[in-house]
């Protein structure tokens, strides 16, 4: 198994798992691979460090003392898995509390703004038309785009 380093042109960092290299190659030459972020499917390979398990080796005695080696990675790649990871959470948070009504978004919010049906938290799909018509009528609406498999464009 091998588990690459990869990353999408918007700069998002993700692990990718692969059989060998020749799987990784087929994958990514078909187009199958995209980023759990923003579904792009230019991805590149960054590169990375082997793991060896060299965990039963011992220094020489007559090894000198090595000073303590500063860390070979900045704090930025964590910080932005750490972002992205808080991103994913709540995206899925809000899948789980509100109701996707697709296409019928527009019509739906308008039926609750005016008091035609329960409030509740609602999702869907809109055009920029649409939702600038919802935000004139003093509905508040955003545009979350979603990768793909976890329920397309959500407003």
């Amino acid at each position: 198994m091998k588990v690459l380093n990869l990353r999408c042109e918007h700069e998002h960092g993700f692990e990718g798992w692969f059989a060998s290299e020749d799987d990784y190659r087929d994958q990514l030459d078909r187009g199958l691979l995209s980023c759990p972020l923003c579904a792009s499917a230019a991805i590149t390979r960054l590169p990375s460090a082997p793991r060896l398990n060299i965990s039963g080796a011992q220094p020489s005695p007559t090894a000198e003392p090595r000073p303590p080696a500063e860390p070979a990675r900045s704090a930025q790649p964590e910080l932005a898995a750490q972002l992205q990871s808080a991103l994913q959470a709540v995206v899925q948070d809000l899948m789980q509390r509100t109701e996707d009504v697709g296409p019928r978004f527009p019509e739906e919010a308008r039926r609750i703004h005016y008091g035609e049906t329960e409030a509740r938290g609602i999702r869907g799909q809109a055009t920029p038309q649409e939702r600038e018509a919802l935000r004139d009528e003093g509905i508040e609406v955003f545009a979350l785009p979603l990768p793909p498999g976890s329920g397309g464009p959500t407003h």
